[in-house]
């Protein structure tokens, strides 16, 4: 299967999959770190291994990082090995927040050159009313699996490209918060609100429809041509706040058929360590 039909994949498509698969819950929540893990273990799809943002999809953070800093590529691809992961597993993740943690995974194993991951449509909820079955036992996992770390198939850029863009304008900055948070009016998370100076906002409110579906391939594709205009691949620059849901941003970009673009891991929370960097507020 072609990156286009993995990227997104409906319950009965999973459901229907002859081929060797694993699913991954990253139910996570950003003010309750336990707090997917105890849904995980009430209720999850059956066979479905917990994947929790901190411990797996994050490294520990430090006085210059931002709040989710990437592991090593080595380290995750070793988690999946643990998993029973090999190079030919069709790896499917949910959550219970429309893709923003899921889509985290999905990048990182595009980022380490795992091609085949796709996000289940509708998570949990949809699973069972299409009859897929759920369980609260962790899977028994009896095997160890092989997975290289290959070419990525992300770019990713740091904060010194972010400073060069801001400076020169040479390369779109998108920040993809709530509008209220880019504009600097509200920070529940980080200690000084705003922006990166010239930075725009695509907020991932624009992603979904009215019932909190990805919207159709071609509405999204006038979302961010509506914002980014024709460009070079991967020279827009996606941020957040901490680098897990500019992830969402590049996701629905691939599901719209659109040239792909970078993401900057450390986001608004790794740009505000350095006061210098400075801080625009307002539109």
């Amino acid at each position: 299967m072609t990156n286009s039909l993995t990227s997104l994949i409906n319950t009965a498509d999973a459901l229907s999959l002859d081929c060797d698969k694993l699913i991954f819950d990253c139910r996570f929540d950003l003010m309750n770190s336990e707090a997917g893990r105890l849904e995980y273990e009430a209720e999850h799809i059956e066979g479905a291994i917990y994947v929790n943002l901190d411990e797996v999809m994050s490294s520990p953070i430090t006085a210059t990082s931002g709040r989710h800093p990437l592991p090593t590529k080595e380290s995750f691809s070793a988690f999946l090995e643990q998993c029973g992961v090999n190079e030919q597993t069709q790896l499917i993740a949910y959550d219970h927040s429309a893709g923003l943690f899921a889509s985290r995974f999905w990048w990182m194993c595009r980022w380490i050159g795992h091609e085949s991951v796709a996000i289940l449509n509708g998570g949990v909820d949809e699973w069972k009313m299409q009859g897929g079955r759920v369980s609260t036992e962790s899977p028994i996992i009896n095997k160890v699996g092989s997975v290289s770390v290959k070419e990525s198939l992300e770019s990713v850029v740091d904060v010194d490209a972010v400073i060069k863009a801001s400076n020169h304008q040479h390369r779109v900055i998108a920040d993809v918060r709530a509008a209220e948070r880019f504009r600097g009016e509200v920070e529940p998370i980080d200690p000084i609100a705003g922006h990166v100076p010239n930075a725009i906002n695509i907020p991932l409110s624009e992603n979904y429809d009215s019932e909190g579906r990805f919207l159709p391939a071609q509405q999204l594709k006038q979302v961010y041509m509506s914002k980014l205009g024709q460009y070079e691949a991967n020279s827009p620059i996606m941020m957040c706040g901490s680098g897990v849901t500019a992830c969402l941003s590049r996701f629905c970009i691939e599901l719209a058929g659109m040239p792909p673009v970078s993401v900057y891991p450390g986001s608004w929370s790794e740009w505000i360590r350095d006061p210098s960097r400075g801080v625009a507020k307002g539109e």
